[in-house]
Parts: structure tokens; C-alpha cells; sequence
């Protein structure tokens, strides 16, 4: 077992480790980590269950979207065990109607075989206007899409639709708190950021300019660095 702290990525929906590995690669050798297992559950409560089974005492957490809904929900049930969490393009609401039909429509499609229009139906609510003729990109988008399966996607939005109201439950999460948010992200828009870090009681709020939905991979770099500023630096 590593002496090194612990950091468990929780991605998000049809995300696989690929959506850190920029963070991961930053990260190298000062943290030990790991990617929680999204895919065999249909409940977010499920998925947190299944992170705590096999997490450490005392860890930390990245969670980018529906990895945000997950890392929420790990706080909800072992808030003692998380040492600092950061919160990427997400929300603590639940969805609204319209965003349930969407994922509705989007599962009926799936189930009769047309999963890989999914994708390219999402694509461009995921990532900035300015990124969409990316194809390293863009393939990375689609190649995780692909690793996660029909099934997997099922289940995945099964959990989100059914996904428990976090608002309530922000002032009791005390641990310190990264939020970050892409100026630009259509799904989960700056201000669901901002009524995250109001609510938690030990916040930072930082907005990337040019920025969509997902972070990790628009703007690599900058989110490797605050990384490294908040779960290293600030954390010794």
C-alpha cells in the first residue's frame, strides 16, 4: 500500500480515465490515485457504496459532472473519510424537466440501437464552439463514449435521472472545496458553480474563460495546475 495521500477521479457521464490523464500525468509520483468505477451502477447512492468499498480511510476526491453528482453523494455518506474535494461542470440540483426529457430521449435511442448517435448529439454542449474541429479532441470524447457502452451509458443516466437533491446538504460538507467551471459550459452554466461554493462552507469558485463542459480536457493544463496548488500544496 502507497504512503502516498490518495486521490480517487470520479468521471463523468460516458467519461473514463481519460478525462484525467492530463491531471494524472501532472500528478505522478506525489499522489497516489485512482479511477472510481462508474460503470456498473444504477444509482449514484450505488456507485458511492461501491468507491467507499474499495477507498482508503481518509482520501480525496476530483469529480467532473455526474463525478460531481458522485462526489456529492460520497460526501453524503462518509463526509469524515474526504480530506478535500474539487467539483468540476456540475451541479448540486437535480435536473429539471426539460434536462429529464433530454436524457429520456437520448436513452430511448440507445435502446434501439442507435447509441452511436449519442455522441455526436452531445458534442456540442460538452466542449467550446471554438473546439468542436479538434480531432485529438473530439476523438478522446467519442473514444471514451465507445468504452462505456450502451450499457453502461444506460445506466449512467438511470442514476443521474434518479440522483438525490444536494442543495440541502452543502453547509454540512466542510471539508475544503475546489469548485471550478468553464465559462462557456451549456450543461452545467457558471451559476450552478456559484451556488456550490455558497453554499459549502470552505470554497474556492475559480471560472475558465474559453471553457465548456469539459474541464479537464479544454484546458488541461490550467486544471493540472490547480490541482497541484489544491491538492498538494495546500493540503501539506
Amino acid at each position: 500500500m502507497s504512503d502516498l495521500p490518495e486521490l480517487i477521479f470520479c468521471p463523468g457521464l460516458l467519461c473514463d480515465e481519460a478525462l484525467w490523464r492530463p491531471q494524472a500525468t501532472a500528478l505522478g509520483g506525489r499522489l497516489a490515485m485512482r479511477v472510481a468505477d462508474t460503470t456498473k451502477d444504477d444509482t449514484i447512492a450505488g456507485m458511492a457504496a461501491r468507491l467507499l468499498a474499495d477507498a482508503p480511510p481518509r482520501f480525496a476526491l476530483a469529480g467532473l459532472s455526474m463525478g460531481g453528482y458522485l462526489a456529492l453523494e460520497v460526501l453524503r455518506q462518509a463526509r469524515e473519510r474526504v480530506t478535500r474535494v474539487a467539483l468540476l461542470d456540475t451541479s448540486a440540483r437535480p435536473d429539471t424537466e426539460e434536462q429529464q426529457e433530454r436524457r429520456r430521449a437520448l436513452m430511448r435511442m440507445a435502446q434501439v440501437g442507435r447509441f452511436k448517435g449519442v455522441t455526436p448529439r452531445l458534442l456540442p454542449l460538452l466542449i467550446h464552439p471554438d473546439r468542436m474541429e479538434d480531432a485529438a479532441l473530439v476523438e478522446t470524447i467519442i473514444g471514451m463514449a465507445q468504452r462505456i457502452g450502451r450499457e453502461g451509458f444506460l445506466r449512467q443516466q438511470n442514476a443521474i435521472l434518479t440522483r438525490a437533491d444536494s442543495v440541502p446538504d452543502l453547509p454540512g460538507f466542510t471539508c475544503p472545496a475546489l469548485v471550478i467551471v468553464g465559462r462557456q459550459d451549456a450543461l452545467t452554466p457558471p451559476e450552478r458553480a456559484e451556488e456550490i461554493a455558497a453554499g459549502l462552507p470552505n470554497a474556492k469558485l475559480v471560472i475558465l474563460e474559453n471553457c465548456g463542459h469539459l474541464a479537464s480536457l479544454e484546458q488541461p493544463d490550467i486544471v493540472a495546475d490547480l490541482f497541484e496548488d489544491f491538492f498538494l500544496t495546500e493540503a501539506a
